[in-house]
């Protein structure tokens, strides 16, 4: 019998190339990784993979082992899930990465319900970006992938996903609330100002930097990084401005001044799981308490002028 653990392996080097980066995407070492592909290889009877450059490919007999094994994590996926909906309860583990903004502002309102009405169901959360975060999707790391999507950034997901949309999260400027950078009219006015910004190789980095373009001005980056609380704090002590969502929340952005941007743009927020585990009731409900906890967040409103 083929172990279906090895088969994993199989199948994200299948996508990723080398042993080094399936390593990284499972939390192994190489050599473990080498040990058990050497071991899934012999029990095949048969080699499944062969050198090219500095990394390996699947030879043909590996890239039939993937494709069937795709088809046996789908169907013991369908057999857990049919499972667990007999018992007519929600329980066991549930794995979940998700990015800060809803860490910060939805994700402990839903596992306080998930708390109370289903005790019986351990969440278990990690802080990832939802790209980095497909790759455990898909070899079963995690179950339920929180994502983001840019206008004119669309999120490229696959068939084997199944995706629900959580809502629509206006995106705001952040000005100082005092100072040279505070009272903007329009976003042409910020062309000199320095900018707190995500990385250009980011969904919300890259969409930040076209809006400045199409305002004419490159926006010169004082700094680049992910954390958008570091943004606000840069913000609030005078030294930036700065694109926030407005799910942070009136308590964290407290201490900026808050400008609608023209258009009134959102990025849209999704969860992802796998589509053979989609209807499992673990999944089932976690996105509904995640959805209840958004509609309660899109009630509220923090109050910010629009620029022209």
């Amino acid at each position: 019998m083929l172990n279906l653990q090895r088969l994993t392996m199989l199948y994200e080097l299948e996508r990723r190339g080398t042993l080094a980066a399936v390593a990284r995407a499972l939390s192994y070492s190489p050599s473990a990784v080498s040990q058990q592909l050497a071991q899934l290889e012999r029990e095949a009877g048969v080699a499944l993979t062969e050198p090219v450059g500095r990394g390996v490919r699947l030879t043909e007999a590996g890239r039939i082992l993937v494709d069937h094994a795709r088809v046996a994590i789908a169907a013991l996926e369908d057999a857990e899930t049919a499972l667990a909906a007999a018992q007519g309860r929600v329980g066991g583990r549930l794995q979940v990465a998700s990015f800060q903004t809803v860490l910060l502002s939805l994700l402990p309102a839903a596992l306080d319900a998930l708390e109370r009405d289903h005790p019986e169901l351990r969440v278990d959360i990690a802080q990832r970006e939802a790209e980095a975060a497909m790759s455990g999707l898909l070899t079963g790391g995690f179950d339920v992938v929180l994502g983001e999507e840019y206008p004119g950034e669309p999120f490229r997901g696959r068939a084997d996903m199944h995706r629900v949309d959580l809502g629509a999260d206006e995106v705001l400027l952040a000005v100082p609330t005092f100072g040279p950078w505070s009272a903007p009219t329009g976003l042409a006015d910020l062309a000199a100002a320095p900018w707190a910004l995500d990385p250009r190789d980011s969904a919300p980095g890259r969409w930040a930097r076209e809006l400045c373009r199409d305002n004419g001005f490159e926006p010169p980056a004082r700094f680049d990084g992910v954390d958008p609380l570091v943004h606000v704090q840069m913000v609030e002590s005078g030294r930036a401005v700065c694109f926030v969502p407005a799910l942070l929340g009136r308590q964290r952005l407290q201490g900026v001044r808050l400008c609608r941007l023209p258009g009134a743009p959102k990025r849209q927020l999704f969860t992802l799981a796998r589509a053979a585990y989609a209807a499992h009731p673990s999944v089932t409900a976690f996105r509904d308490a995640l959805g209840a906890g958004f509609l309660v967040h899109e009630s509220r409103t923090l109050g910010a002028k629009r620029l022209r």
